[in-house]
């Protein structure tokens, strides 16, 4: 069996009311910015802030009621764990989810408040699969996978569906792939719909399983990425064979890229995503000449990112345009000095986050001192006057690189 446009088109219909018919909106500066019509479809709208929501509720919805009383299982990272724990206590279905003990503690916290039992199990995805077949045979419960199953790579091909009725005119869509079901099921969908489509799919270096499997190439995979939602060692066997039919290729992208595709959305979109949710922007940002002149469709797929991490990307995206720096003064340990400093920053329109003194390192002179300055700017122009000012009243600044050297 493979997924048809027709099953896609009954999951629809079954979705019809019970999701979120999410905006798919053209992005004017984006669009400026890389030099094609951007499409953004705004998936962390979603209720779980996901895609998987789509899926999860299409596959609870084909089974029957013998296997609805006996509960489901999946494993997720979060995305999936939620869709299946939000729905499955709509409909009354017992869930269980496996989870990697690397998951973020948010995605477990929202989980359990959906009303699921949560099992820790493992450091990534295909460890947390071993346990969920253990917990299958031992309770004889219903596997919900979270990408190679038809009923769920249908309902993933929903999004297609709804961004190509939404804007006919996109004519290439770049698509966060993990195991594979959003972008096989959108492939199938949009192909169906509009033949000459091309489609790609992102995936982070660090976990270029799809990439690997399709390009007939060893997988090395790497020990973490911000971009958990797609941290998949095995992709898919049913997704990899329609991506092998509808995909034009699979683009890599680094963690900085997504870092800073994540820091744009906020900034330009006003919109929060997690990693996964940055990957599809983060390619366009990394290979802008594939896509110039085109129009784009880019599916935001979710918005589960941890607060503190949030806070973490933002502030290191302020270090990469170098609006947030410190500057090292070697000084004569004077009274006044400190304060004669911070005037001549603060007239430059230098906003001072932080002021460290350090009397006790042993590569100046006792009576020396270095100061440590931390300071916002409104961009690297800015902060280069700021420097100039400094240098002009007989100072010395030393800026220091992001690992404090």
């Amino acid at each position: 069996m493979t997924v048809t446009v027709e099953d896609i088109r009954k999951a629809a219909a079954q979705l019809a009311g019970r999701i979120v018919r999410t905006p798919c909106l053209r992005s004017e500066t984006l669009s400026a910015m890389v030099g094609a019509d951007v499409f953004l479809k705004f998936e962390n709208h979603q209720f779980t802030a996901s895609f998987k929501e789509r899926g999860a509720l299409v596959k609870l919805l084909s089974l029957d009621e013998a296997q609805r009383r006996r509960g489901v299982i999946a494993m997720s990272a979060g995305n999936h764990a939620q869709g299946v724990a939000y729905h499955a206590h709509r409909m009354g279905v017992p869930a269980t989810i496996v989870m990697p003990v690397s998951t973020p503690f948010i995605k477990v916290q929202q989980t359990r408040q959906l009303g699921a039992r949560v099992v820790l199990h493992g450091q990534h995805l295909a460890e947390s699969e071993l346990k969920v077949h253990e917990l299958v045979a031992a309770e004889d419960l219903v596997l919900v996978h979270p990408y190679d199953d038809e009923a769920v790579i249908a309902g993933q091909g929903t999004v297609a569906l709804e961004m190509l009725e939404d804007q006919p005119e996109i004519d290439c869509l770049c698509v966060p792939v993990g195991g594979g079901g959003l972008l096989a099921g959108m492939a199938v969908a949009a192909h169906a719909t509009r033949p000459d489509i091309e489609i790609f799919g992102v995936q982070t270096r660090a976990f270029p399983s799809m990439h690997a499997l399709l390009n007939d190439q060893p997988l090395e995979c790497g020990t973490t990425t911000i971009a958990e939602g797609i941290a998949v060692r095995n992709a898919g066997r049913i997704t990899s064979a329609i991506l092998r039919e509808h995909a034009r290729g699979i683009l890599l992208v680094d963690e900085a890229d997504i870092e800073n595709a994540i820091s744009l959305l906020i900034a330009i979109e006003k919109t929060v995503v997690e990693g996964a949710g940055a990957a599809g922007l983060a390619a366009l940002l990394t290979h802008p000449e594939r896509f110039r002149g085109r129009k784009v469709g880019i599916v935001l797929c979710g918005g589960n990112i941890d607060t503190r991490l949030l806070g973490i990307v933002l502030q290191r995206q302020l270090v990469r345009e170098q609006r947030l720096v410190t500057l090292r003064f070697e000084i004569t340990d004077l009274p006044g000095t400190l304060g004669r400093i911070a005037g001549l920053i603060g007239e430059a329109g230098g906003n001072i986050i932080d002021v460290t003194h350090h009397r006790l390192f042993l590569d100046v002179s006792a009576k020396a001192a270095d100061l440590d300055f931390t300071i916002e700017t409104r961009d690297a122009a800015h902060t280069a006057q700021v420097e100039e000012t400094l240098r002009a009243a007989g100072l010395k600044p030393r800026r220091l690189s992001a690992s404090g050297s």
